[in-house]
C-alpha cells in the first residue's frame, strides 16, 4: 500500500516555503524569545509523521536512519510513537546520539549503530534495511550543505537500494533546503514530511525530484506572517484574492485589455485574448495588421484593431486600463515601432510584457529595460531563454539559480517577473515570490502556453489587481485548470483556456484530502 493520489495540490493561503536559514532562524526565535518548548516541536513533528507513515504504509516494520542532530530526534520521536501503537520498529543511529537515548522515554526500541562505516557495520545496515517495509530518514535534515560525508552517503546508498519505500523528515537527505541541489548522494524518498511549512529548495529541481510526495505538517509554531518567506500559489491563496465584480456594471468597468500582437502567428493573440475574456475581462481590443483578421474572426467577442499605425495603435491602449504586449509581434522594425508606440501610450496603465515583446526590449528597443517599471504595475513573463537575454546570462546559469535570477531583474528593472518553468516563480521588485503549486510542469511544455498565460495576467490587471497578485492570480488559475483536466503530455493551451471558468467558480477545498487535519500542504511529485 503506498500513498493515495489527490488530482490537485492542496495548501492553505498562507502557506509558505522558507529557506533552511529562515525555518531555523524562525525555529530559534520561537523558542527563544517566545517561549515555545524545542521538546514540544519535535514531539509534534515526530508524532504526525508517524501518523502519516501508519496511514501510507501500515502494515510491517519501520526502520529509521537517525543522525546525530535533531532531524535523527524527528526521526526517534517517530519510532517511538509507532512502537507504542504496536509496530515493529528498529533504529540505525549514524554518528553519535545519547545513551540512553532521551526522546525514546524509556520504550525499549531496538538500535543499531553505524559510527565509522565499517564493513561490518555495513552488513548490520543492511540486514536491517532487508527487514523493512518503510525507512524513515531522519539523517541530515535541511541544514546540510555540500555533499554528504562518506558514511553518510553509504547509508543514503544503501537506503537507495532497499526495497522498501523512504519517508524523509522535512527534507531528503542530500539534498539542499535553501538551493535545491543535490551535490552527491540524496534519498530517493516516497514521500516527504515537512514541519510547519515544506522548505523552499524541496520545490526546486534537481531536489523535488528526491523528494516524492510532499506533506506539510503543523506542529505548533506560531504563524510566520509576512516577510522575506516566499509563498505557495495554491488554488486557496488564488480564490480569496479574485476580484470581485458589483452587480450593477459593464464591460468597460470590469477591465478593457488592449492587446498588441503580430499578424505572423494570430493564434497566439487569439489564445491571449481567450483567455483573457475568460478570466473576466470585460472588452479586449486586438492590435494586428493583416492578414490576422481572418482567424481572429473566430473571436467575435474581440475588437479588432487594424494596427499599421502609430495613432491606431495608441488609441486602442489609450482606450484600456492594461496591455498585454508580445505575442507573435515579430522582431523586425515594424515590430520594435508597435511596441515603442505601446509603452509611450500606456502612461501608467498596466502592463503585461511576453515574447517577442521581450527579445525587442533585450535588443534595446523601446529604450529596453531602463526606467520601464517607472510608472508602476508591469510584468515580463519570461521563459529561461528570455531570461538570459535580458540579463545577459547563460541558459544555464538562469536555470542554475532561477529565484536569483527572477528576484535580481525584478530588482533592477523594478517590474514582477514571472520566470516559466518547474516551478515557475513570480518575482517583486521588494523581493517578495510567490513559487507555482503545479504537479504537472511538463503538460505546459507546449506552443502557446505563454500566450494563454500571458493573457490570464493582462485580464486580471485589467481588473484593478496589482502586477504581484495580478501575475500570481493568473498562474494559480492556469495551473488549476490544467490540473482539473489531468490530460497529461495531450494538453493543449486551448483545454486550459477552456477549463480556466471551472477553475475559477469550482470551490477550493477548505479541508486537506488526507484525514489528519495538521495537514498545511500536499504536493505530489512532478510529472
Amino acid at each position: 500500500m503506498g500513498p493515495d493520489r489527490p488530482k490537485r495540490a492542496f495548501g492553505r493561503s498562507e502557506a509558505a516555503a522558507p529557506t533552511s536559514a529562515q525555518a531555523a532562524r524562525f525555529d530559534d526565535a520561537a523558542i527563544r524569545t517566545l517561549g515555545v518548548p524545542g521538546a514540544a516541536l519535535m514531539e509534534n513533528a515526530g508524532r504526525q509523521a508517524a501518523l502519516l507513515i501508519q496511514h501510507f504504509y501500515p502494515r510491517g516494520q519501520v526502520t529509521a536512519l537517525a543522525g546525530a542532530g535533531n532531524n535523527g530526534g524527528d526521526a526517534l520521536v517517530c519510532l517511538r510513537a509507532l512502537a507504542a501503537w504496536g509496530r515493529d520498529v528498529v533504529a540505525v543511529t549514524v554518528g553519535r546520539r545519547p545513551e540512553p537515548e532521551p526522546v525514546l522515554h524509556g520504550w525499549d526500541v531496538p538500535r543499531l549503530r553505524i559510527e565509522s562505516g565499517s564493513s561490518q557495520e555495513g552488513d548490520v545496515l543492511a540486514r536491517a534495511l532487508a527487514g523493512a517495509s518503510v525507512i524513515v530518514d531522519g539523517l541530515l535534515g535541511t541544514g546540510i550543505r555540500g555533499a554528504p560525508r562518506p558514511m553518510f552517503a553509504q547509508v543514503i546508498e544503501a537506503a537507495n537500494r532497499a526495497s522498501a519505500p523512504v519517508v524523509a523528515l522535512d527534507a531528503p537527505s542530500g539534498a539542499d533546503g535553501t538551493t535545491g541541489d543535490v551535490p552527491g548522494a540524496s534519498i530517493e524518498a516516497a514521500v516527504t514530511v515537512a514541519f510547519g511549512a515544506p522548505k523552499l529548495g524541496t520545490l526546486l529541481h534537481p531536489a523535488r525530484g528526491r523528494c516524492g510526495r510532499i506533506v506539510a505538517v503543523e506542529i505548533g509554531l506560531p504563524p510566520p506572517g509576512r516577510g522575506e518567506w516566499a509563498r505557495l500559489a495554491t488554488p486557496e491563496w488564488v480564490s480569496r484574492r479574485l476580484p470581485g465584480r458589483a452587480p450593477a456594471t459593464h464591460k468597460n468597468a470590469v477591465g478593457a485589455l488592449a492587446v498588441v500582437a503580430g499578424s505572423a502567428m494570430p493564434g497566439a493573440a487569439m489564445l491571449v485574448a481567450r483567455a483573457a475574456f475568460r478570466c473576466g475581462a470585460g472588452l479586449v481590443r486586438v492590435c494586428s495588421a493583416p492578414p490576422g483578421t481572418e482567424l481572429l474572426a473566430g473571436l467575435p467577442e474581440a475588437i479588432f484593431v487594424p494596427a499599421n499605425a502609430e495613432e491606431e495603435v495608441r488609441a486602442a491602449v489609450e482606450s484600456s486600463v492594461a496591455v498585454a504586449a508580445g505575442p507573435g509581434l515579430g522582431a523586425g522594425p515594424q515590430a520594435a515601432g508597435a511596441l515603442a508606440w505601446t509603452l509611450a501610450a500606456r502612461g501608467d496603465r498596466a502592463a503585461v510584457l511576453d515574447a517577442d515583446a521581450l527579445t525587442l526590449l533585450a535588443g534595446g528597443a523601446a529604450g529596453g529595460l531602463a526606467g520601464l517599471g517607472a510608472a508602476g504595475r508591469v510584468v515580463l513573463t519570461p521563459h529561461p531563454g528570455e531570461m538570459a537575454r535580458l540579463t545577459g546570462a547563460s541558459v544555464q546559469d538562469v536555470q542554475g539559480d532561477r529565484i536569483g535570477a527572477a528576484r535580481a531583474l525584478a530588482k533592477e528593472a523594478g517590474v514582477v517577473v514571472v520566470l516559466k518553468g518547474a516551478p515557475t516563480v513570480v518575482a517583486a521588485p521588494d523581493g517578495d515570490l510567490l513559487v507555482s503549486t503545479c504537479e504537472t510542469p511538463s503538460d505546459f511544455a507546449v506552443a502557446g502556453a505563454g500566450d494563454v498565460l500571458a493573457g490570464a495576467v493582462g485580464a486580471f490587471l485589467a481588473q484593478g489587481a496589482s502586477a504581484f497578485e495580478g501575475a500570481g492570480l493568473a498562474l494559480g488559475a492556469t495551473d488549476r485548470a490544467a490540473a482539473m483536466l489531468d490530460l497529461g503530455r495531450s494538453l493543449s493551451p486551448s483545454d486550459v483556456v477552456g477549463a480556466l471558468p471551472r477553475a475559477l467558480a469550482e470551490p477550493v477545498p477548505s479541508a486537506p484530502r488526507l484525514p489528519f487535519p495538521f495537514v498545511v500542504f500536499d504536493q505530489l511529485p512532478p510529472r
